[in-house]
C-alpha cells in the first residue's frame, strides 16, 4: 500500500517564471546560489521548459522562499519575494492574460469595483486550472479575501508568522495593474506555514491613492 504524501506542482512555465521573476531582483548568480544553497542544483542554467507539464513541485517553490531568507535574511528574503512576485505577474500576464480576457479593452473599461471582482475570479481560476495550487476568492464591502487553501510558497514550511510574500507581491502588481497605477492595502493575515488552516491574504477594496 502507497501511504507516501501527494505531490503537487505548479506547470514547468509557472516555475520558470518564479525563477527569471527573482532573476531580475538579484541576478542569475544570486538565483543560482540559493538553488545551490537548497541543493536545487539542477536549475542553475537549466530553468524548466516553457510548456505546461506539471513538473514544478511545491516543495522547491518553498525551499527557493526558504532559502532567500537564509542567504538574506528574514526582512532582506521577504524584500527580494515581495518584489519578485510583482515581477513574476508581469510575466504571468503576458502568458495567461489573453486566456481569461484580462488584457482585453473591454475589461479594462469596466469600472474598478468590478474590474477587481472579475479581475480576482479569473486571476484565481488561472492557478486552479492550471496548476495544483487552489484559491476562493470571497468578498464584503470592504474587503477581498484571497484564500489559498494548498500552497506552494510555504509547502511544508514551519514559520512564526505569515511567509507567503511572493503571493502578497504578486496581488500588489496584479492590483497596481487593474486600477491604472493606484496602491492598495493588503496583507497575509493567515498562513498554512504557521499552522492556519489557509493563507488568506486580505485586500481592501478602496485604494489607498
Amino acid at each position: 500500500m502507497n501511504t507516501s504524501e501527494p505531490t503537487y506542482n505548479y506547470p514547468n512555465r509557472m516555475g520558470r517564471i518564479v525563477l527569471m521573476a527573482l532573476e531580475e531582483i538579484i541576478g542569475r548568480s544570486g538565483v543560482s546560489g540559493v538553488l545551490n544553497r537548497v541543493d536545487l542544483k539542477d536549475y542553475i542554467g537549466n530553468y524548466p521548459p516553457h510548456n505546461q507539464d506539471l513538473n514544478f513541485p511545491f516543495k522547491h517553490i518553498s525551499l527557493i522562499l526558504s532559502g532567500l531568507e537564509t542567504l538574506y535574511g528574514p526582512n532582506g528574503g521577504r524584500g527580494i519575494a515581495l518584489r519578485g512576485g510583482r515581477s513574476c505577474f508581469q510575466y504571468g500576464l503576458r502568458e495567461f492574460g489573453p486566456l481569461f480576457g484580462l488584457t482585453d479593452l473591454t475589461f479594462r473599461l469596466l469600472p474598478l469595483q468590478t474590474k477587481l471582482k472579475v479581475g480576482g475570479n479569473s486571476f484565481a481560476e488561472v492557478f486552479n486550472r492550471y496548476s495544483d495550487q487552489r484559491v476562493e476568492v470571497e468578498t464584503d464591502a470592504k474587503h477581498i479575501y484571497w484564500r489559498i487553501t494548498r500552497c506552494p510558497m510555504c509547502w511544508e514550511r514551519h514559520t512564526d508568522s505569515p511567509a507567503c510574500h511572493l503571493a502578497v507581491g504578486v496581488l500588489q502588481e496584479a492590483l497596481y495593474w487593474v486600477s491604472g497605477g493606484r496602491f492598495f492595502h493588503l496583507e497575509e493575515t493567515h498562513c498554512i506555514g504557521r499552522g492556519d488552516e489557509n493563507c488568506t491574504i486580505v485586500i481592501d477594496r478602496t485604494p489607498l491613492s
